[in-house]
């Protein structure tokens, strides 16, 4: 890591790899070097700057005059590029700016204890021979480009910066996949637990990663065109011959997308089984209130019959039927009818 210095916070981290016109590679570069560097136009030079305390859009707060002063100063970037770098909450785009492109992509990580997806903005100026990366976060993808960097600098770096950002792009694209395989497993937990028995906490998983799904997708489409426009148009900054590594992550890009369509189909389908088994649920528990309502109207019906004082006042009905024949009667009535009522509800397959 480069020192810190030129009024940059303690905060920031800069990184700073220098692959000089010699070809040796100088990794941790400090920063006092960027400025020659850049003015040879033989060499190659990468600064990744991670800076914790993003400006988020309409906070009205203050980000880092020293990493401000950099880009304007040392690299002559335009304001409004240097505002939209500074400032978090942009969606993936790609502004060409003549002498440099300035790019916004995103990284994912996925928490599937939460099922909540995590986006972090990648904010990136591409010029003839310089790549700035500046980012909030540690990114894997980018810590895993500047380690292959380092070590494997002679196939690596020596291609330009170009290359450097289609490896920092190609991991990207993989740490996509990554959260679409740990996505796909939590849905595949939720289709078992909806066929094993839903609950409410079944409908939040659901939920949750329904909204996961969507937030990847709104991320996913802005950076496949980015891709497509690096694959497909002529950029000062960006070699020919380097254009087909860009098609190829973009059919990568591609592929996860149809793969996050297929997820979210997926997704869907869990959610009407949910509510099919919620429905098929509801029934149940109403056929058998319905079952044991039926039960019981024999013993109301007799029970209304005997409380209307019949006997009381037809002596003659009653000699002819006494009252402890006429009790065993209305208890066996009682008993056997709803009895046999829930037989024949069984044997017609109702419960």
């Amino acid at each position: 890591m480069a020192s810190i210095g030129s009024g940059i916070d303690s905060d920031v981290r800069i990184f700073v790899t220098i692959r000089r016109a010699d070809g040796t590679i100088g990794v941790d570069a400090p920063i006092d070097a960027i400025a020659a560097a850049i003015a040879d136009p033989a060499s190659s030079t990468w600064v990744d700057v991670v800076d914790p305390t993003p400006v988020k859009n309409g906070s009205g707060g203050t980000t880092d005059l020293g990493v401000e002063s950099l880009f304007r100063e040392v690299f002559g970037f335009h304001l409004l590029a240097i505002d939209d770098a500074l400032r978090e909450e942009h969606v993936p785009k790609l502004d060409d700016w003549g002498d440099y492109l300035f790019l916004v992509l995103q990284s994912v990580d996925f928490d599937a204890a939460s099922n909540r997806i995590n986006l972090h903005e990648i904010d990136v100026f591409l010029g003839s021979n310089y790549l700035i990366t500046y980012r909030s976060a540690p990114i894997p993808a980018i810590e895993r480009t500047r380690r292959d960097v380092a070590v494997r600098s002679d196939v690596r770096f020596d291609k330009g910066c170009d290359h450097v950002l289609y490896l920092i792009m190609d991991n990207l694209a993989d740490d996509f996949m990554s959260v679409l395989v740990s996505m796909d497993d939590v849905v595949d937990m939720i289709q078992d637990e909806v066929l094993r028995g839903p609950t409410r906490r079944t409908l939040r998983r659901i939920l949750w990663i329904k909204r996961a799904a969507l937030r990847l997708h709104r991320s996913l489409s802005p950076q496949r065109e980015v891709l497509n426009r690096l694959a497909r148009d002529a950029y000062s900054q960006i070699d020919a011959r380097d254009r087909v590594y860009f098609r190829d992550v973009y059919d990568h890009h591609v592929r996860l997308h149809d793969n996050v369509e297929t997820l979210r189909d997926l997704i869907s389908s869990a959610l009407e089984t949910y509510l099919s088994a919620l429905s098929n649920r509801t029934n149940d528990v109403m056929k058998i209130l319905t079952i044991v309502t039926v039960m019981f109207m024999p013993m109301s019906t007799l029970f209304g019959f005997f409380g209307m004082n019949f006997f009381a006042e037809n002596l003659a009905l009653r000699n002819r039927l006494p009252s402890q024949a006429l009790f065993w009667g209305s208890l066996a009535v009682t008993i056997v009818t709803p009895v046999a009522i829930g037989l024949w509800a069984r044997w017609k397959g109702w419960i």
